[in-house]
């Protein structure tokens, strides 16, 4: 298997932490990860990886998700009326949908939380 025809995948080199080298996941295959020396080695790993996850799937009966159908970008959340009503105010002041607010919010909270400074 090249990676060519892998499934979405990301690789990043690991920390002293974590034990050097590199992992290799598949994000559309909660999971389904597998670490190497190298790049090239960790997506030879990633490859044996994927096919045992998809190959346990198949034994247990279980669907095998296409490729980036992960996560479809929806949820459902139930928040108190309060916060709906403040939410959807401010949004009408702003002139955008209470879809783009929550999503902006949510991006800047995790902008920061990722970057502490």
């Amino acid at each position: 298997m090249t990676t060519d025809e892998f499934p979405r995948f990301e690789i990043r080199p690991m920390t002293e932490q974590e034990g050097d080298g590199y992992l290799i996941e598949f994000p559309d295959y909660p999971g389904c990860i597998a670490t190497g020396e190298t790049p090239e080695h960790a997506v030879s790993e990633g490859a044996d990886a994927f096919k045992s996850y998809t190959l346990t799937l198949q034994e247990l009966g279980r669907d095998i998700p296409e490729n980036g159908t992960a996560f479809s970008g929806q949820w459902r959340q139930r928040v108190p009326k309060s916060l709906h009503s403040a939410l959807a105010r401010r949004a009408d002041h702003e002139g955008v949908s209470l879809n783009m607010l929550a999503t902006t919010f949510l991006a800047e909270g995790i902008g920061r939380r990722n970057n502490p400074d």
